[in-house]
């Protein structure tokens, strides 16, 4: 079973300073059929304008994941931690019993596009956490690579639920596969370009949730950036 979440019809807020697009109910953004899915609470797409940014704030109880598509982004902890994502970065905080952080766009001039995720833990109270790694654009190109994962398979970063997320660059005209295994389901997200999966046309902000399926098979319509996070 297919279900679509198109662009539009994702929440919207701007602020002038950041304009972002919620997929779930978020801060002042609320629609009782859209909470979250599985163990994905949290999809945002954020643009924060050149100098601006999200001020210190908390978290707890949330494996926070953070892609950056274009720009930069500055971030700042509670546990000593002043690191600089990138695209081609991923970034993996685990809140658990508490983190403070600020994120901040450093440029004078350029934008930072980013998407956030944020996914329930597989229980409260696990020490608060940080990591950042660089993944190369080969290990995804026309390919799943696999970024977040509870047993850091093939180099991913660790996260404290049985959930994996992976990136995928797929070029015009290829084809790409992923095998759920019985009793899992995932969420598929169009960063950027036009694909095909089960009958269904997406294309850049789309997201559609799968369950019961046993094999995607997504049909490149563009050059294309996927995400897909495989969850119990």
């Amino acid at each position: 079973m297919l279900t679509l979440r198109p662009a539009r019809e994702r929440g919207h807020a701007d602020y002038g300073w950041l304009d972002t697009n919620y997929t779930f109910s978020f801060a002042g953004y609320r629609d009782p059929a859209y909470m979250g899915f599985r163990t994905l609470r949290v999809m945002n797409y954020d643009r924060v304008a050149p100098g601006r940014g999200f001020d210190e704030h908390d978290h707890r109880d949330m494996e926070i994941i953070t892609v950056v598509l274009s720009g930069a982004l500055q971030h700042r902890d509670s546990l000593g931690h002043g690191e600089v994502i990138r695209p081609g970065d991923v970034q993996v905080m685990t809140a658990g019993t508490g983190i403070t952080h600020s994120e901040f766009n450093p440029s004078a001039t350029d934008p930072v596009h980013l998407y956030q995720l944020w996914i329930m833990p597989d229980r409260k109270g696990h020490r608060p956490g940080y990591a950042q790694k660089h993944f190369p654009a080969e290990g995804r190109a026309n390919r799943w690579q696999c970024v977040a994962s509870p047993d850091g398979v093939e180099g991913s970063l660790t996260i404290h639920q049985n959930a994996r997320v992976l990136l995928a660059d797929s070029a015009k005209g290829r084809s790409l596969d992923y095998d759920l295994l019985p009793d899992r389901h995932a969420w598929l997200q169009v960063l950027e370009g036009e694909i095909a999966v089960g009958g269904l046309a997406m294309s850049t902000g789309d997201g559609v949730a799968i369950s019961e399926e046993s094999k995607l098979s997504i049909a490149t319509k563009t050059d294309a950036k996927l995400l897909l996070i495989d969850m119990g």
